[in-house]
């Protein structure tokens, strides 16, 4: 099932040349008023990050005749962000950045009453890796010793991430299962409060973007114990992946993209798909993967809406593997 997964990021370029949409005149749709680029997160965290990035490249290549901003719907753990998106229907000046905790929420929270294939994909446009990283003066040097120490006092170390279904808490489940290790999740809601708890040492371990976890090993501040990718990243060649180290532990696809609320008019879904496209086509936007660290992950029309089933069904295996509970 995961293997499936890193075919569709060789899928992607492909897919592109067949679903490449560029807007034009014969299009009947130009935003009149404000876009809200909405986020389940808080300030800081990744998807207001990455969202207010997107904002910036699409300012700065002057694609959107309207001013874009960022609107933060806070709350369990992204289900407040989706169930607002469901009550927009048919809104056409409101995206939302979709990632995994849209498609995993739905599948382990009851009180989830919305899911992706309910809601309107536009652009799926990164995919990301991820590292296990410790403070600089940590103890724990490798992935083991931290397992180890994990097992020596079950519940006692710390691990600081987004919410509870997010992949920082799918790699601590599969960990633990697969490791019979115990510890704690500590969810916090902006990516600052998370960082400043491991260097505080509040936490002991924190999985993050390979590009934050740069700026901090540069800062001298944190140490990169395991990639958890299948393959060892270009840009930290001596960071072991996790599998090297003996943990067998699939990789948690992470995708960052914008979803439109039901009912989104075609003629709208056309036009940000068209936006979407000529801002990837951009070496603004492609300078921007490359300093961040980011696959390139560009993905629309019918790729896309494969790639949110399959996406579910991946996450579905991954959330069975790690033990926890389906609801749907």
């Amino acid at each position: 099932m995961l293997k499936k997964y890193r075919g569709i990021t060789i899928v992607a370029g492909a897919v592109l040349a067949t679903a490449s949409i560029a807007p034009g005149p014969a299009l009947a749709f130009t935003p009149d008023r404000t876009i809200d680029f909405m986020v389940h997160s808080g300030p800081g965290a990744g998807n207001d990050v990455f969202a207010r990035s997107v904002m910036g490249v699409l300012e700065k290549l002057k694609a959107v005749p309207q001013t874009i901003q960022v609107q933060n719907k806070t709350g369990g753990g992204g289900l407040v962000a989706m169930s607002y998106l469901a009550e927009k229907k048919g809104d056409t000046h409101l995206l939302a950045v979709f990632t995994s905790v849209w498609f995993v929420n739905p599948q382990i929270r009851a009180q989830a009453k919305v899911t992706m294939s309910e809601l309107t994909p536009v652009a799926r446009l990164i995919l990301e890796p991820a590292v296990m990283v410790v403070r600089s003066e940590s103890a724990f040097k490798t992935t083991k010793d931290f397992i180890e120490a994990a097992k020596k006092n079950p519940g006692k170390l710390k691990q600081s991430g987004g919410s509870l279904s997010s992949r920082d808490n799918s790699f601590r489940f599969l960990l633990m299962k697969n490791t019979g290790a115990d510890w704690q999740f500590i969810s916090m809601k902006s990516g600052g409060e998370r960082v400043a708890a491991l260097l505080g040492g509040h936490v002991d371990m924190m999985i993050m973007e390979p590009a934050e976890a740069l700026e901090q090993i540069r800062a001298g501040k944190v140490r990169v114990i395991a990639t958890m990718m299948d393959k060892r990243l270009p840009s930290m060649p001596d960071a072991p992946t996790i599998k090297e180290q003996g943990f067998n532990v699939p990789e948690v696809p992470q995708a960052r993209g914008f979803v439109g609320p039901p009912a989104m008019p075609a003629d709208v879904k056309a036009y940000w798909e068209g936006v979407f496209t000529n801002m990837y086509k951009s070496k603004e936007w492609q300078n921007f993967l490359k300093e961040n660290l980011y696959e390139d992950g560009f993905l629309i029309g019918p790729g896309l809406n494969k790639f949110v089933d399959e996406y579910t069904n991946t996450m579905r295996g991954i959330l069975k593997e790690a033990g926890l509970k389906l609801v749907r």
